[in-house]
């Protein structure tokens, strides 16, 4: 049975299979699901990308108190939290927004002293303290003064700046628009590939979508860095949304 293959690399492939068979007489087997397998047919691969504005931002902070003893480090770090969740209300953040994620206790031991040698004896570290470490996520819908709430945090006792990331709250229309250009872009490439072969596209046989993929600038800051200027400037950027779909399409001949 003729074949003819087309590759355009990194797009689509174009495979031919029986064209004799669409001019040839019906057969009694010619509604088989094997037969519907050995029409011509094109496999093409569309992606599909929107630039969308982030809408809100999420800050990732957090105190980490030392002291004598775990209760006192504890009672320490309370009162900075408790400093912090006032600051966040007084800047419009909703209780809502604020999630705690991590609220760590530990013991703070001696370090071998780097000169000991072999022939010392054994280094044995024992406690001299403890440490409390208490992070929340904060959800921040007012991008313009991001700066802001930082040097406030910062202010009211918050010694941690893990991460600053921006995104879309409801990205499902953006999706909706990167899966539409993901379409007409396989489409396209499938009428193309097409039109080289001789051939027309017909109906789609199947439709597959990857898992759609969402890329937006994210941050690492230091503290040694957020506190480096009078007023922490961030910039959203755009958030990325993008779509690939994969779809086989059928092959007519020329009318």
């Amino acid at each position: 049975m003729p074949c003819v293959r087309i590759t355009k690399q990194g797009a689509a492939v174009v495979v031919l299979v029986g064209f004799l068979s669409l001019n040839a007489p019906a057969q009694d087997n010619a509604n088989t699901p094997g037969d519907a397998m050995r029409k011509p047919s094109i496999s093409v691969t569309g992606h599909g990308e929107i630039s969308a504005k982030p809408d809100i931002v999420e800050i990732s902070v957090g105190v980490l108190t030392h002291a004598p003893t775990a209760s006192q480090a504890a009672k320490d770090n309370s009162a900075i939290v408790a400093r912090l969740m006032a600051t966040l209300t007084d800047h419009g953040v909703a209780e809502k927004d604020v999630q705690t994620t991590e609220l760590r206790v530990a013991p703070r031991y001696t370090q071998p002293d780097p000169r000991r040698t072999a022939e010392n004896s054994e280094f044995v570290p024992r406690i001299i303290g403890y440490e409390v470490s208490n992070s929340v996520r904060v959800v921040a819908r007012k991008l313009d003064q991001v700066g802001t709430l930082l040097d406030a945090l910062l202010q009211a006792g918050a010694n941690q700046v893990s991460g600053i990331s921006f995104r879309s709250e409801h990205p499902e229309s953006f999706m909706d628009q990167a899966r539409s250009r993901a379409m007409a872009d396989a489409k396209h490439k499938a009428t193309l590939l097409a039109g080289e072969a001789g051939v027309r596209v017909g109906a789609p046989r199947s439709i597959e979508e990857s898992d759609g993929q969402s890329r937006f600038p994210r941050f690492e800051l230091g503290i040694a860095a957020v506190m480096a200027g009078p007023q922490m400037r961030v910039a959203p950027g755009v958030e990325k949304i993008s779509v690939t779909v994969s779809v086989v399409y059928e092959l007519l001949l020329p009318k």
